[in-house]
């Protein structure tokens, strides 16, 4: 069965099913086991930068070699066996799913005007303090989660898996796991996560950029401002504390008229990010909605484009293309 019957069956059980929450996830085994080998590696190792290095290598390294010990172990005993496990292994790389529900978790509060479940709900999402967040903070959080995931849960590993299928695919989302558990810039994962955060941003470097151009068109598609897109990509794409993160909310905050970032508050501590976009409008429930749908149709536009860029590069390899 070829790779892109794969993608796409991975996409639609995503699209479907999402996260049950009662299955194990190699995502949260992918966590545990790393919150366990820090543990374990910085009582053995005094340098915190060399234990989080030697973390990232078993953990990444141990992902990709279970994984294909998975994929390929299955397609020995029978190719249909392959087939589904290739598949499983691509939907659990997937996160649309999961992300539209929380946020559309979020803002079914919001339109009921009941902002104490609103702020339970954002806080499943972000990790700032959010217990004294209004409407519009609210709506800000939950954008600015729906564009940065669009790329962690979606976009990227289905770029990965474009390129080196499944095993590729779970290898790229043991690196984003290992930089949403140690990438932060605290005292404890100041060093210890330094590796895990560079491998990330090296990581999605591609993938961001890729997908904040395809939000342009995507834009156009969903029915948002594709031109104030480009236009806001290009002004303000660098103004994020990530080298990547600006990209696509920079894309998304054109499409959407609104402006991102400004000051957050984490443990008490505020934290200023620069504004990303204009205030044209007001942040609101309904740009929870736009934003879902620009991530629906950048996805869309994303695997169109993959996959038939795959088709030519492989034809062109193969000779086909060639007079």
């Amino acid at each position: 069965m070829p790779l892109w019957i794969h993608i796409l069956a991975a996409l639609a059980l995503d699209a479907v099913c999402g996260d049950p929450r009662r299955w194990p996830h190699p995502v949260q085994a992918i966590g545990r086991t790393a919150l366990r080998l820090e543990v374990s590696l910085r009582r053995r190792l005094d340098d915190g930068f060399r234990a989080g290095l030697v973390t990232v290598v078993v953990i990444v390294g141990g992902s990709a070699l279970i994984s294909a010990a998975l994929v390929y172990g299955a397609a020995a005993i029978h190719p249909l066996l392959g087939d589904g496990l290739a598949i499983i292994v691509l939907y659990t790389t997937f996160a649309g799913r999961s992300l539209s529900d929380h946020a559309r978790a979020v803002q079914q509060p919001l339109l009921q005007r009941d902002l104490p479940a609103a702020r339970v709900e954002i806080a499943r999402l972000v990790g700032r303090d959010t217990d004294q967040l209004d409407e519009a903070e609210i709506s800000r959080a939950t954008v600015e989660s729906v564009a940065e995931n669009t790329v962690d849960g979606v976009t990227a590993p289905l770029l990965f898996a474009l390129v080196g299928g499944p095993v590729a695919a779970m290898t790229y989302k043991a690196i984003n796991t290992l930089d949403s558990t140690f990438g932060y810039k605290t005292e404890r994962y100041q060093h210890f996560g330094r590796a895990a955060a560079l491998l990330d941003d090296a990581a999605n470097f591609i993938p961001a950029r890729l997908t904040a151009f395809i939000t342009i068109p995507a834009a156009a598609l969903a029915g948002l401002d594709a031109r104030n897109a480009w236009r806001i990509l290009r002004r303000d794409c660098h103004n994020h504390p990530s080298p990547n993160g600006g990209q696509i909310e920079s894309a998304f905050s054109g499409a959407l008229h609104v402006r991102l970032g400004g000051e957050n508050q984490y443990f008490g501590q505020p934290s200023f990010r620069p504004y990303i976009g204009d205030a044209d409008q007001a942040l609101s429930a309904w740009h929870i909605s736009a934003s879902l749908r620009l991530m629906i149709w950048t996805t869309v536009l994303i695997t169109l484009f993959g996959l038939v860029g795959r088709s030519l590069f492989t034809a062109f390899c193969s000779g086909s293309l060639i007079p």
